[in-house]
């Protein structure tokens, strides 16, 4: 019997999960959390088996919940959706301590045996995720990779967030950060991926398809 925690900020997609999860798999209590503080409260509240976090959620960052949520009960698996590509959430949200990842457009079954396995003590990657993440073992030292793959996942968080059309100030007050430390984020973005604008910032993210859809 699997109790699982479905955080994600869309009722609708909330509601898709739970129905996906009741038929295929064995589970005994549901729990939805809309937005990080909601995730933090049911967490610390609630003993789950099994965690399924969007990435994306309106107060927070899905790789700094995934953090806290590890502090809070280090032996709860993680399971990360996002609609980003594979290859580059994949590793991020497994270095961040998540168990396992999923695209929100995976299969059902996909879905419902990413949370089994991990209710398991097991881990769980998208068969494109896994390729990419042997990928990455082997050149870990990102030589001839993209160049957002060396930005930290706060710079990324803030490419993506610049890339998706939003100002400085409107990242600022997303994240609870200052314009200023926003600001310097920006110039170790623009300075580490040998850039000189913000225009070629959010052209860099369109074409490679990281800002999160709104």
């Amino acid at each position: 019997m699997i109790r699982v925690l479905i955080a994600d900020d869309h009722p609708i997609v909330r509601a898709g999960l739970r129905s996906v999860l009741a038929r295929r798999c064995n589970i005994t209590a549901l729990g939805e959390a809309g937005t990080g503080a909601e995730v933090r409260r049911l967490v610390a509240q609630k003993p789950w088996d099994v965690v399924v976090l969007d990435v994306n959620l309106p107060d927070c960052n899905g790789l700094d919940m995934v953090k806290e949520i590890k502090r809070l009960r280090p032996n709860l698996p993680i399971l990360i959706l996002s609609v980003h590509p594979d290859e580059e959430f994949a590793v991020r949200a497994l270095r961040a301590g998540a168990a396992g990842y999923s695209s929100k457009r995976a299969a059902p079954e996909e879905l419902a045996n990413a949370v089994q396995r991990l209710a398991q003590g097991r881990r769980y990657l998208s068969p494109a995720a896994a390729e990419e993440l042997v990928a990455a073992l082997r050149h870990g030292d990102a030589t001839g990779q993209a160049p957002h793959v060396r930005l930290s996942d706060r710079e990324y968080q803030v490419l993506c967030l610049l890339g998706s059309g939003k100002s400085v100030g409107q990242i600022a007050a997303a994240l609870a950060l200052s314009v200023k430390t926003v600001s310097t984020y920006r110039a170790r973005i623009l300075l580490k991926m040998d850039m000189r604008s913000t225009a070629q910032l959010v052209h860099y993210v369109l074409k490679q398809r990281l800002a999160e859809p709104a």
